[in-house]
């Protein structure tokens, strides 16, 4: 015959130590919510200002969705139109575009993201100023590079290559250099140990690691500026981008629409290729 014994019950005195210990285990204080009052009162005034600063409207927007409805209905059925044969041009121009700027800026990225590694630069503050340096370019959008690159070297797909070149470099070299530092030490001295040199630790014992990683890394970009490469037109970057710039300023939404479907092919079909290269080269099917 069991026998069971009921838990003893804690008395106000008990709860009132066991506040006293652990106050924030019995929820927040007064002071705590006040707290939380105040910034949510901050929040809501501040939303209510920037909707007001903008003049974000009821009307406004009802306004702006049905014009949204009424360029839709232009857009069916898309039509490649009588300059079609420019359509593909263009598409073909930005594919190339985000190609050019991608592989350039994974070629200079890999030694300046062993410059900017914690483990192959001993150097604080060479390693800090070039890691401020990324940063600075990272900071400047791509379209602003395009505009830059269009007065200096005129409309065209140079200035679009460019712009994503500059941009991607310094993303890259920062995300290169990560790889660098999380790279396993024990490869490189086991070069150094059987009398290999630093630059032998590093050719042999870190890069083997981090290039597949380095390499899945510039497929992703190439797959992301085919997309980017499609606004740089709208600037005079060269690309797709100028093709939809003409042909809504003179509201031909067919074919805008024609263009937009066949940009979405176009990357649909990059990202997949990309992918399969990707999961190939990191080993890891895990990922899909």
């Amino acid at each position: 015959m069991s026998v069971t014994h009921a838990a003893p019950r804690a008395g106000a005195a008990d709860v009132a130590r066991w506040k006293a210990r652990l106050p924030r285990a019995f929820g927040p204080s007064p002071r705590q919510r006040g707290w939380r009052l105040a910034g949510a009162a901050v929040f809501l005034a501040w939303l209510a200002w920037a909707l007001w600063l903008f003049d974000i409207t009821p009307q406004r927007l009802w306004n702006g969705l049905s014009g949204l409805f009424t360029i839709i209905r232009l857009m069916i059925p898309p039509s490649p139109g009588e300059l079609w044969g420019d359509i593909l041009k263009g598409i073909a121009e930005s594919v190339a575009m985000a190609f050019l700027g991608t592989v350039l800026a994974a070629v200079v990225a890999i030694p300046l993201g062993f410059l900017g590694a914690r483990n192959i630069v001993t150097s604080t503050l060479l390693r800090f100023s070039l890691r401020r340096v990324f940063d600075g370019l990272r900071g400047v959008d791509q379209l602003i590079w395009a505009l830059a690159f269009v007065r200096a070297v005129g409309l065209g797909p140079l200035a679009g290559v460019l712009a994503l070149f500059v941009s991607d470099l310094a993303t890259l070299s920062k995300l290169y250099a990560e790889a660098i530092e999380n790279a396993e030490r024990r490869q490189a001295e086991g070069v150094v140990a059987a009398g290999g040199s630093r630059l032998m630790a590093v050719r042999f014992g870190i890069l083997p690691q981090v290039l597949p990683v380095m390499l899945a890394q510039a497929l992703y970009f190439f797959e992301s500026n085919t997309r980017s490469a499609s606004i740089l037109g709208v600037v005079g970057a060269g690309g797709i981008g100028l093709q939809i710039a003409e042909r809504i300023k003179v509201r031909h939404w067919d074919e805008v629409a024609f263009i937009i479907i066949l940009m979405v092919i176009t990357v649909a079909l990059i990202d997949w290729i990309g992918g399969k290269l990707r999961r190939r080269l990191i080993g890891g099917r895990e990922m899909r």
